[in-house]
């Protein structure tokens, strides 16, 4: 039995899957080829991360598709839905990259509070003639440590985002529409826990008290965070995305940073991917990284190894 894996897959997740009986074909085939192809190679298991989507149009064009696999966490590339409704099972890997893009929120955090995404830029063009001047310039860090951090979104993601923060010593504050509370575990190389119940607050009070803000939500039809939410914002305060592309309105975050209402921005998504508009992307307050929270080596041999166990069970083997 054959399983497309189209946006690449682990070898710890071809090899699962080989051991299981199954033939991995990791071709990478374009997106207007990939009904044909699933179709010409009787491929009953396609599996896609973010660049490939697999939409009603697919769907119906692949009556022998039984598996859709999304390594990761978000689905908003396949319609989910309408595939359930056609018998089709669609599965992914929830929990299997919550540290990955946990440990680049605080990337991005240390690389704003110490203009490290700026300085990387301008000492190699400057470093040899102006390091005085860049010295100066880069004086003014900011500690994390005792500092608020307020979490939009508390799933699984947000949760090991705050049990890091923790650890950091910050305060953390969180919202989320459907999770009152949490039980946060802080575990240490010795084996040592911490536990720590968090309470869930409105957004308004979250926007209000937070010197950092880290969005934790899946894609949404409006912004999450817009003018009003500026307006609500800590003076100098950080805010980080690594969820979703969309749900910040960019316009108005190119505004809070030039008026310095943001102090800055930590941005691995964006609304228009795969091409970011160049005011984000020239910005001097912006650290940006291109759609890489799960693209760890462990994270990638967990989703594989877990989308393998699934696919396993489903098809019986």
């Amino acid at each position: 039995m054959k399983v497309l894996a189209n946006d690449g897959i682990s070898t710890s997740g071809i090899l699962a899957l080989e051991k299981g009986g199954f033939e991995v074909i990791t071709t990478k085939v374009a997106q207007e080829q990939v009904a044909n192809y699933i179709n010409t190679h009787q491929i009953p298991v396609v599996l896609v991360r973010s660049a490939t989507k697999i939409r009603k149009d697919i769907i119906d064009a692949c009556p022998g598709l039984k598996i859709i696999g999304r390594g990761g966490v978000g689905m908003d590339n396949i319609d989910v839905d309408y595939a359930r409704s056609k018998g089709i099972h669609v599965i992914n890997t929830p929990a299997s990259s919550s540290e990955s893009v946990a440990e680049l929120v605080f990337a991005h955090l240390f690389s704003g509070v110490r203009f490290l995404h700026d300085s990387n830029r301008n000492m190699p063009l400057e470093g040899d003639q102006n390091f005085d001047g860049l010295k100066k310039a880069y004086a003014n860090g900011i500690e994390l440590r005792g500092k608020t951090i307020g979490i939009i979104g508390f799933g699984r993601i947000g949760q090991a985002t705050a049990k890091m923060a923790l650890g950091l010593g910050m305060r953390v504050i969180a919202t989320d529409g459907f999770v009152p509370k949490a039980t946060i575990s802080v575990d240490f190389y010795n084996g040592q826990q911490l536990a720590f119940e968090i309470e869930t607050i409105e957004k308004e009070n979250l926007l209000q008290q937070a010197d950092f803000i880290s969005l934790h939500v899946p894609a949404q039809k409006d912004y999450v965070i817009g003018n009003p939410e500026f307006e609500l914002m800590k003076e100098c305060v950080g805010i980080i995305n690594c969820s979703r592309g969309g749900i910040i309105d960019e316009v108005a975050l190119i505004a809070a940073l030039d008026s310095g209402k943001v102090l800055f921005a930590g941005l691995d998504v964006f609304e228009n991917e795969p091409t970011p508009e160049i005011q984000l992307l020239m910005h001097p307050k912006i650290s940006m990284t291109p759609h890489i929270g799960a693209a760890t080596l462990e994270a990638q041999d967990r989703i594989g190894t877990e989308l393998a166990q699934q696919i396993k069970e489903l098809m019986g083997n």
